[in-house]
């Protein structure tokens, strides 16, 4: 089978097309033939050298497809079976072995290619929106890289909680499709200050809670935006890591809370995976959250879709296509 591999870290470049054996499922685990591929912001991070890994490696933790093979003990699943995962590694290629607590059922109404497309961001704003800071109806949020995969997830599912959205972007063409998705307010980021935005609309307040995939070139109006007492989650670098905090500079922010979470620790258990998806489906199939993929790869052109991701030239999702 074909796959995408690199051997050193660095930039899109490393990237190479490959031709392996495919995988054989061993005990609990199961063979996952391919449809659709996400592409994630994270996956840059490994190949970069941001986020160490064990190398060579075949980058990629979310994919959707059907079941060709189940090894030994495997209850849940069957051949034949629509499945999607996000987690690992091994995604850019045409099949991949995933351990069976880590797969979920795509139901049916379902297209496998949203549920590949949406699973791990989706997840991500599950989490985020409902665990991390639990949004209440009538609070106004802020979200930044709203036209991204998971900021257009955030900004739909916050809307449906009953919140108002403060939405950032980085081109009026993003704006634009911010507010389609029902943002309320939406700051562009290089034109607006976004602390004197936020405060404006709150009314000098700021927020309670604000999400920031950003990173160093927002972290600093995130942190003057956010309301006394309230909550910084920084939960992405697409701009690079955000410089070190000193506790006090929280202090001086008005006791302000501050947490870097993580998907995974949110869906530790299989138990704790199938209600975070099961909610991220319910959603989608009620139309309150419709998945925008905005461009598809072909898998052999993993290079180009992360030079794309990077430069900021991608909105919704973006698939790889075996």
């Amino acid at each position: 089978m074909r796959a995408i591999r690199f051997e050193k870290t660095g930039g899109p470049e490393v990237l190479e097309v490959v031709d392996i054996d495919t995988p054989t499922p061993g005990p609990g685990q199961v063979l996952v033939r391919h449809k659709a591929i996400g592409l994630n912001f994270i996956d840059t991070y490994h190949r970069s050298g941001l986020y160490p890994v064990k190398l060579p490696c075949i980058p990629g933790g979310e994919a959707a497809g059907e079941v060709e093979a189940v090894g030994e003990g495997v209850g849940r699943f069957k051949v034949g079976d629509r499945v999607a995962y996000a987690g690992g590694f091994g995604a850019y290629a045409e099949a991949n072995v995933v351990p069976e607590a880590r797969l979920v059922h795509v139901p049916e109404g379902l297209d496998v290619k949203d549920a590949a497309a949406a699973l791990l961001k989706g997840m991500t704003a599950e989490f985020l929106l409902r665990r991390t800071y639990p949004v209440k109806a009538g609070e106004t949020i802020l979200v930044h890289a709203a036209a991204g995969g998971v900021g257009q997830i955030m900004v739909q599912w916050a809307k449906a909680l009953g919140a108002e959205v403060i939405a950032t972007v980085g081109t009026d063409e993003k704006a634009k499709r911010a507010r389609e998705l029902g943002a309320d307010h939406v700051i562009i980021l290089g034109q607006q200050d976004v602390a004197e935005e936020v405060r404006r609309i709150t009314g000098g307040k700021g927020v309670p809670v604000a999400y920031d995939s950003v990173g160093k070139a927002t972290f600093e109006g995130t942190l003057k935006s956010v309301a006394r007492r309230g909550l910084l989650v920084s939960f992405g670098n697409a701009s690079g890591p955000p410089d070190p905090v000193p506790p006090g500079r929280l202090a001086q922010a008005g006791s302000i809370c501050m947490t870097r979470p993580t998907l995974f620790d949110y869906i530790a258990t299989p138990e704790e995976l199938d209600a975070t998806a099961a909610a991220l489906w319910d959603v989608m199939l009620s139309g309150a959250v419709k998945i925008k993929v905005g461009q598809t790869f072909p898998l052999a052109e993993a290079r180009q879709a992360h030079e794309a991701l990077e430069g900021r030239a991608t909105t919704g999702s973006t698939l790889l296509i075996p």
